[in-house]
């Protein structure tokens, strides 16, 4: 299964090490966890999330990266993030899989895959492939917009 990432360069390992202090909004604090997306446009749009709104203020080495893995992710049952959390927090201690799925609250027809980096199998995961990225590139505004101004569907 191909997953995907959008982070910043000097993060690009997947260790977990910055979900560890804070947790994410799947993962409670003090586990180390990778979050993944079923979906590029899916890692896009969750990365876009927690940007600073001005765009000049965008870090400048963000990366779109993506790796295989030969692993069936475990369903997270759904429920409120209180729920899922203390899901996680349980599956990521007992290292039963290496990856689980939970529905995108941004995207429901993408998963958000975590990756537990203590499993035995994360050692198999190969490092992501990556590519530069930068949000300027695709929320132009698209060379077309005038043409279809004022037209209605």
């Amino acid at each position: 299964m191909k997953l995907w990432r959008l982070t910043r360069a000097p993060f690009v390992a997947l260790d977990g090490a910055g979900a560890l202090a804070k947790g994410t909004r799947y993962a409670p604090p003090g586990h180390p966890v990778v979050s993944l997306a079923s979906e590029a446009g899916l890692a896009v749009l969750v990365a876009l999330r927690y940007l600073p709104t001005d765009p000049a203020d965008h870090p400048d080495d963000l990366v779109l990266g993506w790796t295989e893995v030969d692993a069936v992710p475990e369903r997270i049952p759904a429920g409120d993030d209180e729920a899922i959390r203390a899901f996680v927090g349980d599956w990521l201690e007992q290292r039963a899989s290496l990856l689980a799925a939970v529905a995108s609250k941004v995207l429901p027809e993408a998963d958000v895959i975590l990756m537990n980096p203590l499993h035995p199998d994360a050692a198999l995961v190969p490092p992501l492939v990556t590519r530069p990225f930068r949000f300027a590139d695709c929320l132009h505004r698209p060379p077309m917009l005038e043409s279809y101004a004022g037209e209605t569907p």
